[in-house]
């Protein structure tokens, strides 16, 4: 089942103001290391998409991608409106498991490659997150990954997207995506009979993102990727 939906004109229920965001200390490559060896215990705010009922789902896997700046963030991209699956939407690189991919870490690092040419040698993997259930019938996998980027690639990493797929990545700070004053709550419902119940609700999360005060860009980050900015926030939080 598709949903088509604008989210910008979903319903906001509100901003988790009283959640702290993740102490800035906690971003250095030693303190994520260290995360990542020893986990503390924590649970996800959510692994599956309500509306999911995938009769035969499909594995895959996204990089998420921590460029380790002075200010470290995180790369994203925008997909291209030409994609039969999730056109147009902001999202990590990655992609369905292949055969020959032995785990999902293999899968996250050569789609990431395929996707922006973002060579797997330069990724330093941290580990796994939870995975996520989409509606639209992915199981994922979140690899997290740390980039350090080269004295030349201010501000943004020197890739090659591809752009049959990629129509730009960029990169969102990490301190403004672990805070969740930025993090929406929005929700909006369909047709019962398109869900196939009674008063069907989707709510999920979305961070709106501006390169500056003064832009009139904005980079709309909802559904599966904000759900999974928001498990990495419980996780680097807890």
């Amino acid at each position: 089942m598709t949903v088509s939906i604008d989210p910008r004109v979903a319903e906001l229920l509100g901003h988790d103001h009283h959640l702290p965001p993740v102490d800035s200390q906690r971003f250095s490559p030693q303190a994520l290391v260290e995360r990542f060896l020893s986990p503390p215990a924590w649970e996800p705010d959510v692994s599956i998409e309500r509306w999911a009922t995938p009769s035969d789902p499909v594995h895959a896997a996204v990089l998420v991608p921590i460029v380790m700046r002075p200010e470290p963030a995180v790369l994203l991209t925008q997909r291209t409106a030409t994609l039969r699956k999730h056109p147009g939407q902001i999202s990590f690189p990655g992609g369905r498991c292949e055969p020959d991919d032995p785990d999902p870490v293999a899968t996250a690092l050569r789609e990431a490659q395929e996707e922006v040419g973002l060579p797997p040698e330069r990724v330093q993997v941290l580990g796994q997150m939870p995975r996520y259930t989409t509606g639209t019938g992915f199981i994922v996998t979140p690899v997290v990954g740390l980039i350090a980027p080269q004295p030349h690639e201010t501000p943004m990493l020197a890739l090659q997207p591809d752009p049959r797929e990629v129509a730009e990545a960029f990169e969102v700070p990490l301190s403004f995506l672990m805070d969740p004053r930025h993090h929406q709550r929005r929700a909006f419902g369909v047709p019962a009979l398109e869900m196939g119940r009674d008063n069907p609700r989707i709510e999920f999360f979305s961070m709106p993102w501006r390169p500056g005060a003064e832009s009139d860009r904005e980079y709309f980050i909802w559904g599966a990727t904000a759900a999974m900015l928001r498990n990495l926030y419980r996780f680097l939080s807890a």
